[in-house]
């Protein structure tokens, strides 16, 4: 297990320890542990919930996408869609050229700022006992691909396999997640 998995694992059983319910807003120092060790942005940081009746991916973080919409499983352009559909990690160096639904992007992720769009991507399925229960994704934004940085490898998304990994057990036990 890599050491970003093993922090997360940790702070995930710490946080389910608490035996208080999981709540969207306890996952952001997770999302902030996630973004140092992909050398990304919070915002650049996504974590999707399967709904309990396995129809819809809803946005936890970043939080400004909480409230603005869900993504149907029956897309058929979405990676967080096909990643959870096939539990299948992957990763796309030229997300911004490919066909996808961008109304997330439109969203201000912070005042006074002008959003950029989604360069590069890396999609993990989020996993507890075999199940699929959510999706995170890493994502790389900028004018440009090359504004946007360095490639995601293989290593990568190895590495982000095993976040998703970690963070199963606590988007199983997300409030309002069936048991």
């Amino acid at each position: 297990m890599s050491k970003l998995a093993a922090e997360l694992t940790r702070a995930v059983e710490d946080l389910l320890r608490s035996n208080n319910p999981v709540e969207a807003d306890a996952l952001i120092p997770l999302a902030e542990r996630i973004a140092a060790g992909f050398n990304v942005r919070r915002d650049e940081v996504a974590i999707l919930l399967l709904d309990p009746r396995r129809r819809v991916l809803c946005f936890l973080l970043p939080e400004k996408l909480r409230n603005i919409g869900t993504i149907p499983m029956t897309s058929t352009t979405a990676l967080a869609v096909r990643t959870a559909r096939e539990m299948r990690p992957e990763v796309n160096n030229n997300f911004a050229a490919v066909r996808h639904a961008s109304v997330f992007e439109a969203v201000p992720l912070h005042e006074n700022t002008v959003n950029e769009p989604i360069q590069k991507i890396m999609s993990a399925p989020i996993v507890a006992e075999g199940r699929v229960v959510g999706v995170v994704q890493i994502s790389r934004k900028g004018r440009s691909p090359q504004a946007a940085g360095s490639d995601f490898t293989p290593k990568d998304l190895s590495e982000l396999k095993a976040v998703g990994a970690a963070l199963g057990p606590c988007l199983k036990h997300f409030q309002g997640h069936p048991e």
